[in-house]
């Protein structure tokens, strides 16, 4: 059958969650957290056998090879087990490991999709502020491992506008992440984090009990009044020595989403809010069209489903521009923002003039 005649396959590879499905359809099919887990020991076994015992040498690489997992099996695994390694190929959007990354679409296709990659035209996403290097390394695995009959990269901020939106375009990047802040904020306050579960441990307090405030000083003063009534506590067990332990999560929960609004409280080198940001971008457009603009915000990816970010969002632009523009709203939809990039591809795939764009 002709890979025309068969729906494309549409993976949004994002710093935290990757999703991917068939065109056409209106959610993901699969939505995991971008890691994998790697049993180091073989490798490790490679670089103990001689060179006159090669056989076994390359038998230990193979299995180096073949012994990985992603998502959230990677995570289960690196916490049952001493002997796999966290990686997370994807860094503040762009893609830091390639081979961890092609492992990663490797068992996306064939173990999740059940796909046969030289079936299927694929639609995938990048970062607005990827190089072409990235772009090239991206066609040149899928075109010469997976033998796909045709690539498209899309823009993520330009996908999330085909879900249903109108127009804006994506501002804020990925390089000042909530978790980072929970995470240091803990660290900071003495609470012990396990260096090998840190990163599963920020990812999870920023998604269970981080949420928006309308006001940062209020928000202190509530928590020190009723500690009781705000501060949450985390048990797990360390994956390494199997010792349980318990963290209290207090000022972090709103701390890590404040990032947004008061970015100086992570780096003095970007101190830029996102409302000025969108402000200024709405502002860099003609006039006649500023109103619609303002009306017409998009909010897509993770860090936007906080609790009330969308309020704290439409406060503080309104507080910017409430001299130039009396009427303004931050459009959600929560049950797409999640995945509004892949959806986005989802539609632009299904449509039969997609198939003309890809490079083939």
């Amino acid at each position: 059958m002709d890979a025309t005649a068969r729906p494309a396959i549409v993976i949004d590879n994002g710093t935290g969650y990757s999703k991917l499905g068939f065109s056409g359809n209106s959610e993901p099919s699969f939505t995991l957290p971008t890691v994998i887990a790697v049993n180091e020991s073989f490798l490790d076994q490679t670089e103990l056998l001689n060179s006159a015992n090669w056989i076994a040498q390359y038998n230990a690489g193979v299995m180096a090879d073949l012994d990985f997992f992603i998502g959230d099996e990677a995570l289960s695994r690196f916490r049952s087990s001493g002997l796999y390694t966290l990686r997370s190929p994807i860094r503040h959007g762009q893609v830091d490991d390639w081979d961890t990354m092609e492992r990663f679409w490797q068992q996306c296709m064939f173990s999740y999709l059940r796909c046969n990659p030289e079936e299927h035209y694929f639609l995938l996403t990048d970062s607005p502020v990827s190089t072409p290097e990235s772009r090239e390394c991206t066609g040149e695995i899928m075109f010469e491992t997976f033998n796909v009959p045709g690539l498209y990269i899309s823009v993520q901020s330009v996908l999330s506008l085909s879900a249903g939106y109108a127009y804006l375009k994506s501002i804020s990047d990925e390089n000042s992440d909530p978790s980072v802040v929970s995470s240091g904020g803990l660290q900071e306050r003495g609470e012990l984090l396990p260096p090998e579960d840190s990163l599963d441990i920020s990812r999870k307090v920023k998604e269970m009990y981080c949420y928006t405030c309308s006001d940062i000083v209020k928000e202190f003063k509530k928590h020190d009044k009723k500690p009781d009534k705000y501060i949450k506590h985390w048990s797990a067990i360390k994956p390494k020595t199997g010792v349980p332990y318990t963290i209290d999560i207090g000022y972090e929960r709103f701390l890590g989403p404040e990032i947004f609004f008061n970015p100086e409280i992570y780096s003095v080198d970007f101190s830029t809010p996102l409302p000025e940001l969108i402000d200024s971008c709405v502002q860099s457009a003609p006039i006649d069209t500023r109103r619609a603009l303002y009306k017409n915000i998009v909010l897509s990816g993770g860090s936007t489903m906080f609790k009330d970010f969308h309020k704290r969002l439409q406060s503080d632009i309104k507080k910017i521009v409430d001299d130039r523009v009396a009427a303004t709203n931050a459009r959600h939809r929560v049950e797409v923002r999640s995945y509004a990039v892949w959806f986005g591809g989802s539609v632009a795939a299904s449509n039969p003039e997609f198939y003309e764009v890809p490079a083939t």
